[in-house]
């Protein structure tokens, strides 16, 4: 799928956001959202943010799910899966999380 800079960077902002719902960032959650990056071919300016935003998560008022475009929910929906997923253990928060915006993309 082809996304603009702007929706990439979406896309990473919600998933520092999720890796960061057990309020710790492991290596494993570092290392998927750095292969998503590279997947995605960020520039070195966009990988940089990304970069921040694993070191302090994303305001929240800066991750809205009803700000995703319909085209991309399903693939928004299957990164943050993968971002709770990504240390090898899924707490109640994590689970929580993906469920609110599986319903709210589901919109």
């Amino acid at each position: 799928m082809n996304l603009l800079p702007a929706e990439r960077m979406n896309l990473l902002k919600f998933v520092c956001s999720f890796v960061w719902t057990d309020l710790r960032v492991t290596q494993a959650e570092r290392d998927l959202v750095m292969r998503i990056a590279g997947y995605l071919h960020l520039t070195d300016d966009e990988v940089q943010q990304v970069k921040k935003w694993l070191a302090v998560p994303p305001r929240e008022e800066e991750v809205d799910p009803t700000t995703v475009p319909r085209k991309h929910r399903e693939l928004f929906l299957e990164a943050a899966k993968l971002a709770v997923e990504a240390d090898g253990r899924v707490v109640p928060a994590e689970r929580d999380s993906i469920a609110l915006f599986r319903d709210l993309v589901a919109r």
